[in-house]
């Protein structure tokens, strides 16, 4: 056995397993660090209140006052939960989310300093494109990219920064995202769909797609996956044989959980619940060390949001836990992949 192999092992050996305590009821923390709709009538009055949600439901558009006072509510909702910076949160074509982080901090002429976030900000920042994929050549002053505000989907506090969702598009105007597609989509099925139901009811106004989607990973011990740059770098095994047959281990499937793995799970479903993320089952997968997790169906944009920042917590969870999380949809050859299962409605 090599060194590096040896000292990671004992490592493994010698660490203390972290315990968790239960956290407090679920229905008393779930979307405490969202700003939804019991954050939204604390903080807005009520004409900005229904004006969200008529953007939501219906998809009407924003004045600038109310987004101004919107985004007043926000920043002061976000402070009182330790928020020192916002940024718009959206997801190029990298296959990972992006931010750029600008603080609540405004320099007056006169020296002096206050906490500061406007409509214009929410609404739109101009985040630099030229490094993103885009789909072809562009000229230089064509590189830019917008961020557009989607208050379908709500702001949430990752840490001590305010996340706002958002879309991603080019100067041109193509989509520089996945979020963007998707919500053309949507308002595609809705129309479509809605024509249907009104054969059938002409009380209908809209179709919602639900999404439910299920989320499997592999939990590899850090010190042990620190050991292996293939797992590193690719996120899967590169090097050394496949595993022998019949080895896939299904008696692992829906077997008593670790407790290591259950410490862990419970202290990334606590996070979860502070966001908003409405995550129900969790069990042992038919591999070793292989796991799922599945919340509650959603909205599909929200749920795609949610399997997006979720995947955002569990890496910084299991960091917590010595642990690194694979998502790759086959890390070792030889046994049971895993699938990002999607039931659509």
């Amino acid at each position: 056995m090599s060194t590096l192999r040896f000292q990671a092992l004992k490592e493994t050996l010698d660490r203390k397993e972290i315990t968790v305590e239960e956290p407090a009821r679920r229905s008393t923390i779930f979307g405490n660090h969202v700003f939804g709709k019991d954050s939204m009538r604390q903080h807005l009055n009520k004409d900005a209140y229904k004006s969200v949600q008529d953007a939501i439901i219906n998809g009407s558009k924003i004045e600038r006052s109310v987004a101004d006072h919107v985004s007043t509510g926000m920043k002061e909702w976000a402070i009182q939960n330790g928020a020192t910076h916002y940024t718009h949160w959206f997801q190029p074509l990298t296959g990972a989310t992006a931010e750029k982080h600008d603080a609540f901090f405004e320099l007056e002429m006169d020296g002096t300093v206050i906490e500061k976030f406007g409509g214009g900000q929410l609404v739109q920042q101009e985040p630099d494109a030229s490094s993103f994929p885009n789909g072809g050549i562009r000229n230089t002053f064509e590189a830019r990219g917008y961020t557009a505000w989607d208050p379908t989907s709500p702001a949430f506090i990752m840490g001590t920064t305010l996340c706002i969702p958002t879309v991603f598009v080019a100067y041109t105007g193509e989509a520089l995202d996945y979020k963007t597609p998707l919500l053309r989509s949507l308002q595609a099925i809705d129309s479509a769909a809605t024509d249907v139901c009104k054969y059938f009811d002409k009380n209908v106004t809209k179709t919602v797609a639900t999404l439910g989607w299920e989320q499997e990973y592999f939990l590899i011990d850090s010190a042990l996956a620190d050991s292996r740059p293939d797992l590193q770098l690719a996120g899967r095994t590169l090097l050394g044989h496949s595993s022998a047959k019949g080895q896939q281990l299904d008696d692992h499937y829906f077997g008593a959980i670790p407790t290591r793995v259950l410490n862990y799970m419970r202290d990334m479903e606590t996070e979860c619940m502070l966001l908003g993320i409405p995550v129900k089952t969790r069990h042992n997968e038919v591999a070793p060390n292989q796991f799922e997790l599945a919340p509650i169906f959603e909205e599909a944009n929200l749920a795609v949001d949610h399997n997006s920042l979720l995947m955002d917590v569990m890496r910084k969870v299991a960091a917590r836990h010595y642990f690194k999380v694979l998502f790759h949809e086959k890390p070792f050859a030889g046994v049971n992949g895993s699938g990002k299962h999607n039931n659509w409605s």
